[in-house]
């Protein structure tokens, strides 16, 4: 496949239309929709629809523009490699704000000593809104929380930690879930797998809280908890780094809710880059990576 149309295709998904991706590659618009529907000829299928003034990309599209990505980085990594013998390029990883404050400076600290040539580019979201950008070629990886669902995804165990539920000083202790009937959670917003696992356990014993409050940060939920608003949860070793943390108490969570693994997560091929930040995690975390990297040779 021609690497040329790739990036054509690739600039008009990015830039959200042909007139914008034409200015970007240095055209006329009308090479470009040329060269984008002799590439639909030659597959035998629509890559975009139009949509309002814009164009979005149909089902194939989604298909080829996870392929594009991966193709056009392959040839850019080889290049730079063969040129100078080193990793080098662009890592871009989404990350929990939980994972991000405390658990990926000491590895990217470490990964940045030993690839100085790669840059990463780091977004941080809830489990769902990364798996969403994930979906969407914005990233090319993300350490996300359980519970996800895996589909098409390769993953290795990245981190284990300890989630505590968290109330104001001097107020009851909870130690079950009718303890919160009706009391204020304060959370990430939806799709927070945090979130979820507590909005699980208080329906398993038929309990209601008596509303959500959503917040963006965890330094703003431990506020929030410490100023009497409501009840919390988050991750214990973070709890100890917040702003305010003595103003609040920590609870242990039942057994099943207490232990939170967070997987590193990417689809398909990773490149070079990711490759060597895989081979830094955990040593099961690359052994798991290189079991499942057999796997889908097998496969293919």
């Amino acid at each position: 496949m021609d690497l040329d149309d790739l990036q054509i295709f690739r600039s008009v998904v990015h830039e959200g239309g042909v007139t914008r991706a034409a200015r970007r590659l240095h055209r006329v618009p009308s090479n470009v929709t040329t060269r984008i529907k002799q590439l639909e000829e030659r597959l035998g299928v629509p890559l975009f629809q139009r949509r309002g003034r814009g164009l979005v990309l149909t089902d194939s599209g989604r298909v080829l523009m996870g392929h594009a990505e991966r193709l056009l980085q392959m040839a850019d990594t080889a290049e730079r490699e063969l040129r100078s013998g080193t990793v080098r390029g662009v890592l871009r990883l989404g990350s929990l704000e939980s994972a991000a404050g405390v658990r990926l400076p000491p590895l990217l600290s470490g990964f940045h000593a030993e690839y100085p040539e790669v840059s990463i580019e780091l977004q941080t979201g809830t489990t769902q809104a990364l798996l969403a950008k994930l979906e969407r070629f914005e990233i090319e990886a993300a350490f996300v929380s359980e519970p996800f669902e895996p589909a098409r995804l390769a993953s290795v165990p990245a981190f284990q930690e300890e989630l505590v539920l968290i109330s104001a000083r001097g107020e009851p202790r909870p130690r079950r879930a009718a303890d919160l009937d009706g009391r204020t959670l304060v959370t990430f917003p939806n799709g927070c797998s945090y979130r979820q696992r507590l909005l699980e356990w208080l329906a398993a014993d038929g309990v209601t809280p008596g509303r959500l409050l959503d917040l963006a940060s965890y330094h703003a939920i431990v506020a929030c908890v410490a100023a009497g608003i409501g009840v919390g949860i988050v991750p214990a070793e973070l709890l100890e780094q917040a702003v305010m943390a003595t103003e609040v108490e920590q609870h242990p969570l039942p057994a099943r809710l207490r232990v939170n693994r967070t997987h590193l997560v990417w689809s398909g091929e990773p490149s070079e880059p990711l490759k060597a930040l895989i081979g830094m995690m955990p040593r099961q975390g690359a052994a798991a990576a290189s079991k499942k990297t057999s796997e889908r040779r097998r496969r293919a």
